[in-house]
């Protein structure tokens, strides 16, 4: 399989997000600004449509009978995380998807948009530039600074 093809599968999952995507193509010794391009936009492609409807899909889900308690975790979750990004929302949401930590990634700084009522262009954005951002992070970790100096 094209390893740039995984890449981007890796990238728009949920769990691995750009974070896994940029440590499977270091560990494959692809080159990191293609790579970085190909986790940034795959890891963006489902941003719009989660602000958009993840609130009501997740509501939902949250009231199945077998995966209604995993829903109803995941959502306290993400409210709680809504709560702490506070008054300065945008650059709450960017820096929080930018930590390249456990569940702060695109796809739950989408639900946290979504959960917070924010307008869809600039939570897209806020959460566009911190993928960039993380993407940068893991660069340095997996590549190396020499690794990332090597492309000025």
């Amino acid at each position: 399989m094209n390893p740039y093809l995984v890449l981007a599968l890796m990238s728009m999952l949920p769990v691995s997000e750009l974070r896994g995507g940029i440590i499977y193509a270091a560990a494959h010794g692809l080159p990191f600004l293609p790579s970085y391009l190909v986790a940034v936009a795959a890891n963006f492609l489902p941003v719009c449509f989660l602000i958009l409807f993840s609130k009501r899909l997740l509501s939902w889900l949250s009231t199945l009978p077998r995966v209604g308690g995993f829903f109803q975790r995941y959502l306290a979750r993400a409210n709680e995380k809504a709560r702490n990004i506070g008054k300065y929302e945008l650059l709450g949401l960017c820096l929080f998807v930018a930590i390249p930590l456990p569940a702060t990634g695109a796809w739950t700084g989408s639900v946290v948009a979504a959960i917070l009522q924010l307008r869809l262009r600039p939570a897209a954005l806020a959460v566009f530039c911190g993928i960039c951002i993380s993407g940068v992070i893991m660069g340095v970790v997996c590549y190396g600074i020499s690794g990332l100096a090597s492309l000025l």
